[in-house]
């Protein structure tokens, strides 16, 4: 398994239980809430809204609760505004972290993960220390015994992909933002489940961490993950397979 598919791998199944306790729901609500205000409320004409409802969907939000974000990101209903933030810096044995966050009060939120990251052995870095890292691209992951490598590559690559991986359990469909979408509906629709469905910032070059420094990144990935103000995290840290066995 790649290095980055390990860490979307382990968030996304710590997901599940962060469902069960209505966190997912939270995030996804401000996401939205969000898309619609800095676009208009129109999904059609919206692709981050589009975007945000999709998940939402995935995730099995009620469509009252989808309509309700979006009348508050669009003003008709009284809602929080939130502020965006990227937060950059480093994990236990350098791995580089990007942190996503939509807060009403910044000075809670970059307190709170400055906090995080020196209690797990990381330290916050200066705008821009670890971004250069990091491309937004559309990405999927697929178990290898879903379907054939090149029917795989034949269904993405005419959607649009921009590259189909392998390795040993799986294949990651790679795109550019745009094109997430289409690929995506081209592959659900010759009824293939992703473990992984997500445009996210994918590392350009990946670093091994090893030895306790690999479960204490863990920990500080999921903590992070955790706070309130945080949406979403990534990270450019390759994890060892024993990881994902645990």
């Amino acid at each position: 398994m790649s290095g980055h598919s390990k860490w979307a791998n382990i968030r996304h199944k710590k997901g599940a239980a962060d469902a069960r306790r209505g966190k997912v729901f939270t995030k996804l609500i401000k996401e939205i809430t969000v898309a619609a205000r800095a676009g208009s409320g129109d999904p059609a004409a919206n692709p981050r809204l589009r975007a945000a409802i999709a998940a939402a969907k995935q995730e099995n939000m009620p469509k009252d609760n989808i309509e309700r974000a979006i009348k508050k990101g669009t003003g008709e209903l009284e809602g929080v505004t939130y502020d965006e933030s990227t937060y950059e810096g480093y994990g236990p044995g350098g791995a580089a972290i990007l942190i996503d966050s939509l807060t009403d009060n910044k000075n809670r939120a970059v307190s709170e993960i400055r906090h995080a990251l020196t209690k797990h052995g990381g330290n916050m870095g200066e705008s821009g220390c670890v971004a250069w890292m990091f491309k937004k691209k559309g990405y999927m992951v697929i178990e290898r015994s879903a379907i054939d490598e090149d029917a795989l590559m034949e269904i993405a690559l005419e959607a649009g992909a921009e590259d189909v991986r392998v390795d040993e359990d799986n294949y990651e469909v790679i795109t550019e933002p745009d094109d997430y979408e289409a690929v995506k509906t081209a592959i659900d629709g010759k009824g293939l489940t992703c473990l992984v469905a997500e445009v996210t910032m994918l590392p350009q070059t990946m670093a091994p961490v090893e030895g306790d420094n690999a479960a204490k990144i863990v920990r500080l990935l999921e903590f992070l993950d955790d706070l309130d103000d945080v949406q979403k995290v990534y990270t450019n840290a390759d994890l060892p397979d024993e990881m994902m066995e645990e």
